[in-house]
């Protein structure tokens, strides 16, 4: 009984670390896509406010990307500054709201929690309709960024359409993805996550260490931005021990 309720209790603080790992991933998500929506929003408000000429606003992104990147990095880069105008140009008429997958049903009008690669993908589906339903499926039904590039390229959204019977399409669908589901946040494999956060730049990292430098990265930004006094040892055990806990 007693080897029973210490396993229980281990099982217990295990799933805290792995509830407040997904808060730390969803709160770096929506920071960096709104971010993005804001930026390609201020870039669009400057190119009306601007001489109204195609070269005009092929300056607006240079000087952008020039300033952004000599500060930030290699993240805002002119293709990556045309995908965040991209971006504000199709959802503009949505609210960036931070808020958990399944609220979003009530508010079609308010971007679902997604990553930025989530979003960069989104971006390139011509279709509006086709578009907005993987967003909100991706969202329902939790699905890696992988998930996502395999049913945009597979037409799934438009297989379901055609399909009298829908059930094999998404029973296969759920399993060609099975491996996907299993894959960490995509922002861990994305570089300009490091850069947005203003994490030093290494070839050399490896998930553990990139999930490390995030985790600790946002105690520290929490606790300046709402004045929390987090004692040094918590954060060295916020860090986890990856070799013991994984998710």
């Amino acid at each position: 009984m007693a080897e029973i309720a210490e396993h229980q209790f281990v099982e217990q603080l295990k799933q805290i670390i792995q509830v407040a790992r997904s808060k730390v991933y969803s709160a770096i998500n929506f920071a960096q896509v709104e971010a993005n929506w804001l930026i390609g929003q201020r870039i669009v408000e400057q190119e009306q406010n601007g001489e109204v000429r195609a070269e005009y606003g092929k300056y607006v992104i240079q000087i952008a990307s020039q300033e952004l990147t000599a500060e930030f990095g290699k993240g805002y880069s002119r293709s990556n500054l045309f995908n965040f105008k991209r971006f504000y140009l199709l959802f503009s008429d949505f609210q960036i709201v931070q808020t958990v997958s399944g609220q979003f049903k009530n508010y079609k009008q308010q971007l679902p929690l997604l990553s930025w690669s989530h979003y960069e993908r989104l971006i390139r589906v011509e279709s509006a309709e086709a578009r907005q339903w993987y967003m909100y499926e991706a969202a329902e039904q939790m699905w890696s960024f992988r998930t996502l590039d395999r049913n945009i390229n597979t037409q799934y959204y438009e297989r379901l359409l055609l399909s009298q019977i829908t059930e094999p399409v998404i029973k296969e669908m759920q399993e060609k993805t099975k491996t996907f589901q299993q894959d960490k946040p995509a922002f861990i494999k994305n570089p300009t996550v490091l850069e947005f956060l203003g994490l030093p730049g290494n070839s050399g990292y490896v998930e553990q260490d990139v999930e490390k430098e995030i985790i600790e990265t946002a105690i520290s930004s929490i606790s300046r931005n709402f004045r929390i006094s987090v004692p040094s040892q918590w954060i060295c055990k916020f860090s986890f021990s990856h070799s013991k806990t994984k998710i």
